[in-house]
């Protein structure tokens, strides 16, 4: 009962987000994220140890500056999911401009994985998409089944196909085959299953082989994409990029590799909006020690 009491607050509380003027509600977010980094707790140790990790040349005032404004774009794109998860496509698309280096009306003409990364805007970008083209895409379930079931139903609003990672692969593979593009983000680390350790920032990071694995099998194109908030609250960018060439290769490992030197690309760009949340390196390679 408590549960359900919690998402009906949870989802009145986005359903009016979405009414509010977008800036309003992105410095509301913007201004509670930089009052709960005031507050110890351990999602700021994730963030601080990742940061340390990653950047060791950064000096402590530097890190702090960094882990702030990360804790800002953090809560600020919960606030925003009101406009992402319960706004029409006509508000979605007032807030995200798309840059693409392919012809996304003919994504459908060949196999293509769009793969995204955990930067703050990517469900912003995602929903964009969503809007103007079929897709499906792989998600990983909230520990929350009601709160989930939400978010399932209204990423899926404009016709997404939702497909959770328990059953990704022989659902992805039936969906290419179709001449749907699938969307996925395979920068998280979900175990040591089908992964392998690439540097990231020069540390091991359990990675996974999926992309490479189901481009292989469905015959695929792979293409990034990336989504990032743009300055003075004017929303966000949607950026595709072309397919990478040689992709896959008959390594994993390197194709892991290649994917990840990708994504420190676009963290050196805007490392703010990377989701420093994450304990990025939960599991380590054998006689390492735990980091967090």
């Amino acid at each position: 009962m408590k549960a359900r009491i919690l998402v009906c607050l949870m989802t009145g509380l986005l359903r009016a987000f979405a009414l509010l003027p977008y800036g309003l509600v992105a410095r509301f977010g913007n201004g509670l994220g930089a009052l709960l980094y005031r507050i110890p707790s351990t999602r700021r140790r994730v963030v601080h140890t990742n940061l340390k990790l990653c950047f060791p040349d950064l000096s402590d005032v530097e890190r702090d500056q960094l882990a702030r404004a990360h804790f800002c774009h953090v809560i600020r794109s919960y606030a925003e999911r009101g406009t992402q998860w319960f706004g029409n496509a006509r508000a979605i698309a007032k807030l995200v401009e798309v840059e693409s280096a392919i012809d996304l009306s003919e994504a459908h003409a060949q196999p293509t994985i769009f793969v995204g990364f955990h930067f703050v805007g990517i469900e912003a970008g995602c929903m964009m998409y969503s809007t103007r083209h079929p897709v499906a895409s792989l998600y990983t379930p909230m520990s929350n089944v009601l709160f989930d079931a939400m978010a399932c139903r209204q990423r899926a609003r404009f016709g997404t196909e939702m497909i959770p990672r328990s059953d990704s692969v022989r659902r992805a593979l039936r969906v290419l085959r179709a001449g749907k593009p699938v969307m996925l983000a395979a920068d998280m680390d979900f175990g040591l299953r089908d992964s392998v350790f690439v540097p990231f920032f020069g540390v091991p990071a359990c990675t996974l082989t999926s992309v490479s694995r189901m481009a292989k099998a469905g015959n695929a194109r792979v293409v990034p994409f990336v989504t990032e908030v743009l300055p003075d609250y004017r929303g966000y960018k949607l950026t595709i990029f072309d397919a990478l060439s040689d992709f896959p290769s008959d390594d994993p490992t390197v194709d892991a590799r290649r994917l990840t030197e990708f994504l420190e690309t676009q963290v050196r760009r805007m490392p703010a909006q990377y989701y420093w949340v994450h304990k990025r390196f939960k599991h380590r390679p054998a006689g390492e020690a735990a980091v967090y």
